[in-house]
């Protein structure tokens, strides 16, 4: 693989810098391109620079893109370790099947990712909480107006050390029910990683946050009465003992993070329910004092407690708005994996040779 070197390295992150999330870029990327006719080619790594796109790329005007999000962790012996990566590359995959984009080679795109991640070592950061953020993205490229699927794309994959997602860390994050604007529909895009649910998302978030919110709890587009996820997050419930998250119906992320504590979950006793889950069921629990806990998953923010909810302009608390057993347990066992403190009976780290 084709190695190109830039001249001059940008200035790292100082250790003890307040990260955030998204903020910082490494000094490389790796890309590839593909052509109709010729298929995915030209794989390298290169300096993480800007781009020219003529305005009339094809994905300015129809979002045809997709992206992933993973994180990569130093571990205690020096190496390095990716969490569940075949899993990201295989969702990756599906969601370019959706989105009418053409499947890439996953081993090239693990070659690419770990030959990038040996080059930026060192931009790997070592304070508690944070981690290398991993986001491998597709965006169409051909130049022409016309709604269909491109004929040439762009793969590309850029780094960046981050801390928590949320900046009050552990601290519980506060919801609020969304019951006007829809995120994602059966038989739609919900469950792909697309570039539009997120566009879609936004302004119930910037209502959210005006609020004083951390995120939007959404509902199902047709009735307005099942829960779905949260912008960044699964969801569960702890309902009377018993762990509950929507159901996969299609129009859900099926996180990995989402997939991993279910895993965990069961292996230590848990009974845990995958199905429908009405906010109504949720509010009467909170009600009757059945609702234990309520946390969220995914990659950015990995386990996040939820201390309030806010719907129909009446707050819930949950659990005294603090962090449950569960999600702790949860938090501490996947995280330890991760970040190699724990030993790994699933083979979740990807080690990075």
């Amino acid at each position: 693989m084709e190695i190109i070197k830039r001249k001059t390295l940008k200035e790292k992150p100082a250790k003890g810098t307040s990260l955030g999330f998204g903020h910082y870029f490494t000094d490389y990327m790796f890309t590839m391109k593909y052509t109709a006719g010729q298929g995915w080619h030209d794989a390298k790594i290169e300096p993480n620079e800007p781009k020219p796109f003529d305005l009339a790329t094809s994905i300015f005007h129809y979002a045809q893109g997709i992206f992933e999000g993973m994180k990569a962790f130093l571990q205690p012996d020096g190496s390095i370790a990716v969490f569940r990566p075949e899993e990201n590359w295989a969702r990756m995959n599906r969601s370019a099947t959706r989105m009418c984009i053409p499947n890439f080679p996953e081993e090239l795109a693990e070659e690419g990712l770990e030959t990038l991640l040996k080059l930026e070592k060192d931009w790997i950061p070592t304070d508690p909480g944070t981690a290398l953020y991993i986001r491998p993205t597709i965006v169409a490229t051909r130049v022409m107006l016309g709604v269909h699927a491109s004929t040439e794309y762009l793969f590309f994959i850029i780094l960046s050390p981050v801390g928590s997602y949320y900046a009050h860390g552990l601290e519980p994050t506060k919801l609020i029910v969304e019951d006007y604007y829809t995120r994602a529909t059966l038989g739609g895009t919900g469950e792909a990683k697309c570039l539009g649910n997120y566009a879609a998302s936004m302004k119930a978030g910037e209502v959210a946050e005006e609020k004083g919110f951390d995120q939007v709890l959404w509902l199902d587009a047709a009735e307005k009465k099942y829960v779905e996820e949260v912008g960044s997050m699964n969801m569960f419930f702890v309902i009377d003992g018993e762990v509950v998250t929507p159901a996969l119906v299609g129009s859900i992320l099926p996180g990995i993070t989402r997939k991993s504590s279910i895993q965990v979950l069961r292996d230590k006793g848990y009974r845990v329910t995958e199905r429908r889950v009405s906010i109504d069921e949720v509010i009467e629990a909170e009600k009757n004092g059945t609702l234990n806990e309520a946390f969220g998953t995914g990659t950015a923010a990995v386990i996040s407690p939820v201390g309030l909810i806010r719907y129909k302009d009446v707050d819930y608390t949950i659990n005294g708005g603090k962090m449950g057993d569960i999600t702790r347990m949860l938090y501490d066992t996947i995280t330890g994996i991760q970040y190699g403190k724990l030993s790994d009976p699933y083979g979740w780290r990807k080690i990075v040779k």
